[in-house]
């Protein structure tokens, strides 16, 4: 009977420590690497996943331009490109998620995340000579950037010296990284993206490998 009864406590133990040991999943949707790989923020650590295949119990079912579709123990989550990552349980690494930005190249070789300023969403494209975060004035008016209030300057662009304003930003945010009073300069024109300049990109830390950077915020 004693021996039975430490046999039961020792499987209670076990299997409490085995339903420890399983890790929770915070899951983000970084870029695809072609049609047949994604990169995934599993945990704050940056992973190359193809379809079918399973890295840290994360399996990837489906993906394409701007959606992957994965799974954890049998329960499936449709992750958007760029957006917060999803929480599949506990967040095991929301403080890494909130320091860390990973990108994947798309066409061109160029990075293009979604992001939000002041809460509206945009797209920007990682532009390292740009001294600024730039935003064409049509872009400021749709999301309501009340840059007229800010100081009139002159820029150099392509297209020659043109007048502008110089602004600031009160919330920049990709991903789960948000940065504050970030200087931006609107200026007239047509552009595809918000370029993302150097008042944002001197705040981290920044390494390429490949297609693949990573910024690490240091401030």
């Amino acid at each position: 009977m004693r021996t039975n009864a430490l046999l039961r406590r020792s499987a209670l133990i076990l299997a409490l420590l085995a339903s420890q040991a399983c890790p929770a999943q915070s899951v983000a949707f970084n870029g695809s690497l072609g049609s047949k790989a994604a990169l995934l923020m599993i945990d704050g650590e940056a992973r190359t996943v193809q379809v079918g295949q399973t890295v840290n119990g994360v399996k990837l079912t489906a993906l394409n331009e701007d959606r992957a579709t994965v799974e954890v123990d049998g329960r499936r989550q449709v992750l958007v490109l760029g957006a917060t990552p999803g929480r599949i349980g506990r967040p095991a690494s929301a403080e890494i998620n909130r320091q860390m930005i990973v990108l994947a190249s798309g066409p061109g070789g160029h990075f293009t995340p979604a992001g939000t300023i002041n809460g509206h969403v945009t797209q920007f494209l990682v532009d390292t000579g740009a001294t600024s975060v730039s935003i064409t004035q049509a872009e400021a008016d749709r999301i309501g950037l009340r840059y007229r209030e800010g100081r009139r300057i002159l820029t150099q662009t392509a297209n020659g010296t043109v007048p502008a304003h110089l602004t600031l930003i009160d919330s920049l945010r990709i991903g789960d990284v948000e940065v504050r009073n970030v200087e931006a300069i609107v200026i007239p024109g047509q552009m595809s993206h918000v370029l993302l300049g150097n008042s944002f990109l001197t705040r981290f830390q920044m390494k390429r490998e490949n297609d693949v950077m990573t910024l690490v915020l240091r401030y």
